[in-house]
């Protein structure tokens, strides 16, 4: 029983979730997706940047050895 409610709850929630995305951005503003745009994009560079300066941190030490 448990593995049946299991299947149709992950089924029901991927039905929702396909539909998450799409259905925000009908009834967001045009500035509330501007927004969100940009809160993505800073996030986005963020990792960017902490990756690129991991990689410089590895770099360096293995020059410095």
């Amino acid at each position: 029983m448990a593995k049946l409610s299991r299947d149709l709850l992950r089924q029901a929630m991927a039905a929702m979730g396909s539909k998450g995305g799409k259905r925000s951005l009908e009834t967001m503003t045009p500035a509330e997706r501007t927004a969100r745009a940009k809160k993505a994009a800073m996030a986005a560079a963020k990792k960017r940047t902490a990756d690129r300066l991991a990689r410089e941190r590895l770099a360096k030490g293995s020059r410095q050895k």
